[in-house]
């Protein structure tokens, strides 16, 4: 148990280090005070430009992955946590919880996509393309980042359960039920995150990414 509570820790320490935030202090603003708000990628990218947003994605993923991929079989000399999956899910949902409530900022951080599609990578790399393109494919037809987030990260769990129903042996069996388990809350705490999203696409009021030509009334 050791290990498991001392790698949890790390992972949301490392979480913390939200890359808009450092990246920000370095040029001398605060993301936060920008656009939206929050210190992910999108908003980045909106007021910042690209080569910042993709600076800021780089760092939020790499420390996801990190989290879920590395830090879980890394050998600290402690008593080992048998369950080696529960182990990277636990490390993955904490790297997750410090972006979205990062210690370093006062637990004021981002909406935790780009971190979560870090771990995604990190705890089954071979669903990333099928969730990055449904991410795409909903931009693509309704200019929405936010719903398109939302839908990605539920379609994780559909996937593993598309692919079990199929008949193919992806994921292993014994590591379905941490991963749904994972998938599920997930999508409870991207919901949660985009509750405002959720209110502005409710009322029609929500920013559609400018690479969408909405038709004219």
């Amino acid at each position: 148990m050791l290990e498991l509570a001392l790698k949890t820790l790390l992972s949301y320490l490392l979480g913390s280090v939200a890359g808009a935030l450092i990246l920000g202090q370095l040029l001398g603003f605060d993301i936060r005070q920008a656009g939206s708000g929050n210190a992910g990628a999108t908003n980045a990218l909106r007021t910042k430009g690209p080569v910042f947003a993709i600076a800021v994605l780089l760092i939020d993923m790499g420390k996801g992955y990190f989290a879920a991929a590395w830090l879980p079989p890394l050998a600290l000399g402690l008593i080992a946590f048998d369950d080696r999956m529960t182990l990277a899910v636990l490390c993955a949902c904490a790297a997750v919880l410090g972006h979205v409530y990062p210690l370093w900022y006062g637990f004021r951080g981002g909406k935790g996509a780009a971190t979560l599609l870090g771990v995604l990578a990190g705890l089954q790399a071979g669903l990333v393309l099928p969730v990055v393109a449904v991410w795409v494919l909903v931009v693509a037809a309704t200019g929405y980042v936010s719903l398109a987030t939302m839908l990605a990260v539920a379609s994780f769990s559909v996937w593993i359960i598309g692919c079990r129903l199929i008949g193919w042996d992806y994921p292993r069996m014994d590591t379905v039920q941490p991963l749904l388990a994972f998938g599920l809350w997930a999508m409870l705490l991207t919901l949660y995150t985009h509750r405002t999203n959720i209110g502005r696409l409710r009322s029609g009021q929500e920013s559609r990414t400018r690479f969408v030509r909405t038709p004219r009334s």
